[in-house]
């Protein structure tokens, strides 16, 4: 049964000599975690686990810990397991995740937890610590900067040979576990269950020795090799399917789970093929868009950067809309990995939505550029629009782009690539460690909505912090000792002066106070 939250507790009562608590920033992000509303939506998630969650079962965790852990994790840039250890080892975090003197859940309860909350709601608690940060006046959405980056899957280096090995193993070890549903396989014979990974990994060291030499029989032994590997994941391929006619009569929860996996992978298994076949045999080029990266996240795309050191990037590319205030208002997962300017308004649009009126300034690097970007732009009703033509520019539009305050918004672009070096260094955008389609856009809007939330906290602590100003008449005002007449005089006498360290001088006697 799903429990909201544990008995409080003060955990820094028990330990008065201690002198524990939460630091400045930990306190104001406890107190936005106290939102109702982020805690709703996390909450209807977790209760779609099992269909009698809500009212029946053992107590489970409760959703405000869950929350708080999953926050915790992307905080620190730990594991589940690290998250799961240093939770329990601090007083000072058993308190900030609710736990209190209660067991904090083992890591793996934790990722079955965490992988009930979809990328949407993940998406919609970004929304709502928007709408915290502007009730905070942290942002009041008048700028606007977008810039595009890729965070890259959790894949090594793609090869299709390695991707032909992988669908190889695969398919073996699924095979194998038919082979105990299926009592020991008699009735298929045992030729339908042999595992062809040692001949595989035979041919895979061949390849890549043979794929340092030059020359053209170097070239026909690479094509032979690919051949006999192109065939044995042909012949697997047929072993799984013949394996998965057979698992289909099966009544068992475990032989319709492997035919689950197994229709799963063959698809997959099938287009590495083909692309292999296309790419080596037949010497055909084959389109970024078409190539199959990974069997594991079939989703990874290839995006050319040119950067030095990593001209090519292989995962997803995704589009963020920074706003002032250092919040990430709205990012988007895109599924080209062409051009970025076809975005643009969708993300004018997302702020529109967001804050109900349009900013004054919108930046973008060259990327974004369009004639019909701009006009819409104006349209919607934002004053000025910083986006720098790609390309020879005429000189009506050199003059336009040195203008003072196309100038100093190209600068405020600037600081995308700083927010976005932030993101991956410490909210781990560089690298999604979850999988599938699903895991990456939950893995990205976690990173996005914990970094939204530091952000909003640092404010909030460096303004509790901040010593309060003086009164305009405290800071000016003689003492009463000091006032002609002596102490308690009140008014002036008739021709009374100030004295003269007291006198005003204008805006220089301000600015020494």
């Amino acid at each position: 049964m799903l429990r909201d939250r544990y008995t409080p507790q003060d955990l820094f009562a028990l330990v008065p000599s201690a002198g524990l608590a939460l630091d400045p920033v930990l306190a104001q992000l406890d107190t936005l975690l106290d939102d109702d509303a982020l805690y709703q939506r996390v909450r209807a998630d977790l209760a779609l686990r099992r269909p009698h969650t809500m009212t029946r079962g053992r107590h489970s965790t409760p959703v405000a810990v869950i929350l708080r852990l999953l926050v915790v994790k992307r905080l620190y840039g730990w594991s589940y397991a690290e998250t799961e250890r240093f939770v329990n080892d601090s007083l000072v975090l058993r308190q900030f995740c609710r736990v209190y003197l209660q067991p904090v859940p083992d890591d793996t309860t934790l990722i079955r937890w965490a992988n009930l909350v979809g990328p949407a709601t993940v998406a919609a608690l970004n929304d709502r610590v928007v709408a915290l940060a502007q009730a905070c006046q942290v942002t009041r959405g008048r700028k606007l900067r977008i810039d595009g980056t890729v965070v890259e899957t959790n894949i090594r280096y793609p090869t299709d040979s390695k991707t032909l090995g992988d669908g190889v193993r695969v398919l073996s070890r699924l095979v194998r576990r038919a082979k105990t549903v299926l009592s020991e396989g008699a009735a298929l014979g045992a030729e339908a269950f042999r595992t062809r990974t040692r001949s595989v990994r035979r041919l895979t060291q061949q390849l890549h020795r043979v794929a340092r030499r030059k020359g053209e029989q170097a070239a026909e032994e690479l094509k032979q090799a690919y051949a006999k590997l192109i065939g044995i994941a042909r012949t697997s391929r047929r072993q799984a399917a013949r394996v998965a006619a057979a698992l289909r009569d099966q009544a068992t929860d475990q032989g319709q789970r492997l035919v689950e996996r197994i229709n799963h992978i063959l698809p997959l298994v099938d287009q590495a093929i083909a692309q292999a076949t296309r790419r080596v045999l037949q010497g055909a080029a084959v389109p970024a868009a078409d190539k199959l990266l990974s069997l594991f996240e079939p989703h990874t795309q290839a995006i050319r950067r040119h950067k030095p050191g990593k001209p090519t990037e292989f995962g997803r590319k995704v589009l963020l809309d920074e706003v002032d205030g250092g919040i990430v208002s709205h990012f988007a997962i895109l599924d080209d990995v062409g051009l970025e300017h076809p975005h643009f308004i969708a993300s004018l649009d997302a702020h529109q939505e967001r804050f109900g009126h349009p900013p004054d300034l919108v930046a973008g690097d060259r990327g974004l550029y369009s004639p019909e970007n701009e006009d819409r732009a104006h349209e919607r009703g934002v004053r000025r629009v910083v986006l720098p033509k790609a390309g020879r520019a005429s000189p009506a539009r050199q003059a336009h782009e040195r203008q003072r305050w196309f100038r100093r918004g190209f600068h405020f672009r600037a600081g995308a690539e700083g927010r976005i070096h932030v993101l991956k260094r410490d909210y781990g955008l560089a690298r999604c460690r979850d999988h599938g389609e699903d895991g990456f856009g939950r893995w990205v809007g976690w990173g996005i909505v914990t970094h939204n939330l530091a952000q909003v906290a640092k404010t909030q602590a460096a303004r509790a912090a901040r010593p309060a100003p003086p009164s305009r008449r405290a800071a000016y005002a003689p003492a009463p000792a000091q006032l002609p007449g002596g102490e308690g005089q009140r008014g002036w006498p008739p021709g009374a002066k100030w004295p003269a360290s007291q006198r005003w001088r204008g805006t220089s006697a301000i600015s020494h106070q």
